[in-house]
C-alpha cells in the first residue's frame, strides 16, 4: 500500500492546529519547552466574604478544564508522534503488530497507532 503521506501531513498539520487552540483556551504551558498543559486556574476568591456557592463552581470549573485538557494533551501527543512518524519514514504502521493500518482508518483517524485489529488495544 501507498500513502499519500503529504495529504496526512497535512491533516496532522491541522488537527495540531486545531488542539493547541482549543487547550490554549482552558490550559497553558506547565514547561518552558511547551510540551506540558495546565488547566488554567480560575479566579478563586479566597477571602471570607467569598460566597461557598461560587468557590465550588469555580473549583468545578477547573476541574472540568483539567479533564478536558488531559483529553485534549492525549490527543496532541498522538498527533506529534505521527507527525515525528512521518519524518522517520515509518508512518501507518501499527504499534502492536508492525502491520500497515489501513488507508480507511488512517483516513478516519490520521493519528491512528494501530490497524482495525488492535484498535482496542491501546488507550488514548
Amino acid at each position: 500500500m501507498t500513502l499519500d503521506i503529504n495529504y496526512f501531513k497535512e491533516e496532522l498539520l491541522k488537527e495540531k492546529t486545531r488542539l493547541e487552540t482549543e487547550l490554549g483556551t482552558i490550559a497553558h504551558h506547565g514547561n518552558k519547552k511547551g510540551d506540558t498543559w495546565e488547566a488554567v486556574n480560575t479566579d478563586l476568591d479566597d477571602s471570607i466574604d467569598a460566597d461557598a456557592n461560587e468557590v465550588a463552581d469555580k473549583l468545578e470549573e477547573y476541574e472540568t478544564n483539567h479533564a478536558i485538557a488531559t483529553d485534549l494533551k492525549i490527543e496532541l501527543d498522538n498527533v506529534l508522534s505521527a507527525l515525528s512518524k512521518i519524518e522517520a519514514d515509518n508512518y501507518g504502521i501499527c504499534e502492536v503488530s508492525g502491520h500497515e493500518i489501513e488507508e480507511d482508518r488512517l483516513r478516519a483517524n490520521p493519528a491512528a497507532r494501530t490497524c482495525k485489529e488492535h484498535m482496542n488495544e491501546l488507550e488514548k
